[in-house]
């Protein structure tokens, strides 16, 4: 019970931040006010307004917003979002689109669990949509999942994407984005090992921190700055009575956010200061640029205690991913038993997050692929959110995604060293 106090007090605190905004908004709205032309009242309606939403957003799971999409044939297609496996840590969602012929290219597309629901990569996902049968990780939030249902940390994240590989078969490709990176490879031997008939065509990975000590970054010194105890003691806290997790051990959502802005507090600031001018001249919109980013970067999730301290430990502190000694259920995965799987790293030229580095050290650790097999690419003047999303995502590094998904989609006899192309970004050529 020691830190449910402090859990309840954080929501306590964005729940009252929220009535405030209501209040001043209805108040600074009120028609009588009117009567009175002071500047104030509109500054202090548009005040209201911004803040009700800005913390209304902490706590609603955004949706997909994806109901149509232009397919081939030229025509619009509806779009239905159904689940395929349901755990109690995260769902297999696939996006159907009915009418349509089947695509070619089966695609799983592994979602991060860092504090942000699977819906940050919308975008990701539109993009993927036309070409591809679309199946995604969708990952739940830890505070309304009952303490009944155990633990969950980086062994059931691995085991989890082995039972997803396995529901949808061989014939997928698997892109992993981010923090998965490390455990999708990692998965992916221990299919190789366990059940290789089960194994992807091809494995994508997208910015993730595979080597974090590779290349150092913000985000590797504080892991290697503080201790295990210090992070349990300042990070860690029990889901209070207001949800159905209660008393579970969680890195709570609402203190990662305030983390994220402390990194960027003036830029942030600036941001809601200037929603607030264009509120009070009429300009802001319900789906203007500032809303659309901030409702996604806003809705934060709670991850399980053992998962956080799990990732932070074995794959940042210890580097077992990067050293080969990553262990699954009481087996050692090797990452060298990847024979027949085509392995692609995609990496950003100005990633502040997971730098030029880390990611590629996943092809040197496949010591069983063949250079045939393995490719990667460094996107110029990109960002960590660049490399998935936005135009560089769009018009650079989805095409070569594709061509890669394209080269890769048979699989050549298990432990082959014959050569085939991956894509022209070859790795033994970079």
């Amino acid at each position: 019970m020691r830190y449910m106090m402090t859990y309840d007090l954080m929501e306590a605190t964005r729940n009252a931040n929220q009535w405030l905004g209501a209040t001043a908004q209805s108040f600074a709205s009120y028609p009588g006010v009117s009567m009175m032309p002071n500047p104030m009242f509109n500054w202090l309606a548009s005040w209201g307004k911004v803040t009700e939403r800005t913390f209304q957003r902490m706590v609603v799971k955004p949706d997909w917003g994806i109901r149509t999409v232009t397919c081939a044939d030229g025509r619009d297609h509806l779009v239905d979002i159904q689940t395929v496996v349901e755990e109690p840590f995260g769902n297999l969602i696939y996006f159907k689109v009915p009418g349509r012929d089947i695509q070619p290219r089966k695609v799983l597309l592994v979602a991060p669990m860092s504090g942000h629901y699977a819906t940050l990569l919308r975008s990701t996902v539109a993009s993927l949509l036309p070409d591809c049968e679309l199946y995604v990780t969708d990952w739940h939030n830890a505070r309304d999942i009952p303490a009944s249902k155990g633990k969950f940390d980086v062994e059931d994240y691995t085991l989890y994407l082995v039972e997803f590989m396995r529901h949808l078969g061989p014939d997928t490709h698997v892109i992993a984005v981010c923090q998965p990176a490390p455990l999708t490879l990692a998965a992916t031997a221990y299919l190789a090992e366990q059940d290789p008939d089960a194994q992807p065509l091809s494995l994508t990975l997208i910015g993730g921190p595979i080597d974090p000590d590779a290349t150092p970054t913000e985000v590797t010194d504080f892991g290697r700055r503080v201790t295990m105890g210090q992070l349990e003691e300042t990070a860690i806290q029990r889901v209070g009575f207001k949800y159905p997790g209660v008393g579970r051990m969680v890195y709570p959502g609402l203190l990662q956010l305030s983390s994220f802005i402390s990194m960027n507090s003036e830029r942030h600031a600036d941001a809601f200061s200037g929603q607030i001018q264009r509120e009070m001249r009429g300009e802001a919109g319900e789906h203007d640029a500032h809303n659309r980013f901030y409702d996604e970067y806003l809705a934060v999730m709670d991850m399980t205690a053992e998962f956080y301290l799990s990732t932070v430990e074995r794959i940042f502190k210890n580097g077992e991913v990067a050293k080969n000694e990553f262990v699954v259920d009481g087996h050692h995965v090797d990452i060298g038993k990847i024979t027949n799987v085509a392995v692609k790293t995609v990496e950003g030229a100005n990633d502040d997050i997971s730098a030029p580095g880390q990611c590629i050290a996943a092809l040197d650790l496949c010591t069983g692929l063949p250079d045939s097999m393995k490719a990667s690419h460094v996107e110029p003047g990109a960002g960590h959110y660049g490399i998935f999303a936005g135009r560089a995502w769009r018009d650079n590094i989805r095409p070569l995604v594709i061509e890669f998904m394209n080269a890769n989609s048979t699989k050549p006899a298990r432990k082959s060293k014959a050569a085939r192309p991956a894509n022209r970004n070859v790795a033994a050529a970079s």
